[in-house]
């Protein structure tokens, strides 16, 4: 009962609501295999907002109480209607263990690295079981602080991933330890279905407009979410599979979706129908790639399997665009941005 209550004066205290498209939210979680975590931070706004004003909190394991230990200050702006990529700071590429670097595919991702050192801030050292939190206020120095209003003067709850004071199980239904995750059956803690919040990257869905900010009695991972696994097989010209020497599937990062976000609080602009009409061919191609009805286009970015980017372009009123891909082999995303900057996605197989 004292968790309880304390919980409730914690949300209480901190709580308001926030209108649609008006406050910056969660755009996409990654909590993927050993040191591969991240959050898309997104701006719904016609403003810019000052991220420094934020912070970001780990709730370890169903604890219901953190400290500045496990939070973090964010830094830097997000332009509106545009996101900001923060990932855990394991850059080393001799690290082992807890220090084991992030991948490549993931690291080139970034608009800012966080934690670096545990024993200063364990924010970004999420597992599946943990809730993380995203908050408005400015972190007192002294890391055994409480987070709550008392604190943290101003405090203002902004999204919340997971279920604070909830510590959900793993798929044999055990809630010891840090392999239990919430997942796709109610009640969404005991581990049946599918373990949605470890080992997968969560994609905001598109009809979602503002965070959540208030304690939910259960919380369903697909309920506001898209999920999609930490890594995709690696394709040859040919679309095929490619294996590695183990005789295994070459793995690569599934990260191409951070970096931008489609929801419906971005400007409306081009039509569905227009987008749709986007055609690209020939694919395969050897080299030479057309895009017709691209009037609408503002920029193209080749970008690899690995995450990558091969080149970047600016285009203006072009009905017909010709790209010229010789000496690209694989498999490849065309990142195509529009002019009211939603973005269309485009594989083109390159043998």
């Amino acid at each position: 009962m004292k968790k309880n209550l304390l919980l409730l004066s914690f949300f209480t205290a901190t709580f308001s609501f926030a209108q649609n498209c008006s406050q910056l939210f969660i755009s996409e979680y990654v909590e993927g295999w050993s040191n591969n975590k991240a959050l898309e931070i997104y701006n719904p706004t016609s403003t810019p907002i000052d991220l420094s004003q934020y912070f970001v909190t780990r709730y370890s394991n169903g604890s219901s109480t953190a400290t500045v230990a496990n939070s973090v200050q964010l830094s830097g702006t997000i332009a509106p209607y545009d996101v900001y990529v923060a990932i855990i700071d394991k850059r080393n590429p001799d690290g082992t263990g807890q220090e084991a670097p992030i991948w490549d595919s993931l690291e080139v991702r970034a608009d800012g690295f966080y934690c670096s050192d545990y024993n200063t801030s364990n924010s970004f050292y999420w597992n599946g079981n943990d809730a993380v939190l995203l908050a408005k206020g400015t972190l007192p120095s002294l890391l055994t602080t409480l987070i709550n209003p008392t604190n943290v003067p101003g405090l203002v709850i902004v999204d919340i991933i997971g279920k604070i004071g909830e510590n959900p199980a793993n798929s044999s239904g055990s809630s010891t330890g840090n392999d239990g995750a919430w997942s796709s059956t109610f009640p969404y803690n005991n581990g049946a279905g599918v373990l949605i919040t470890k080992d997968h990257s969560m994609i905001r869905k598109n009809s979602v407009v503002k965070g959540v900010n208030t304690l939910v009695s259960f919380f369903d991972p697909l309920l506001e979410w898209d999920s999609i696994p930490p890594v995709i097989v690696r394709l040859d010209a040919n679309g095929d599979t490619l294996i590695g020497t183990s005789g295994n599937p070459i793995l690569d990062g599934n990260w191409l979706s951070l970096g931008s976000h489609d929801c419906s609080c971005n400007p409306v602009g081009i039509n569905e129908t227009q987008e749709a009409e986007l055609i690209l061919f020939p694919n395969p191609t050897s080299g030479l790639v057309y895009l017709k009805n691209a009037e609408n286009i503002q920029s193209i970015q080749l970008i690899s399997a690995l995450g990558q980017q091969i080149f970047s372009n600016t285009y203006s009123n072009n009905p017909l665009i010709l790209l010229d891909l010789t000496g690209n082999k694989g498999v490849y995303i065309l990142k195509i941005t529009m002019k009211n900057n939603s973005q269309v996605i485009k594989r083109v197989i390159l043998k």
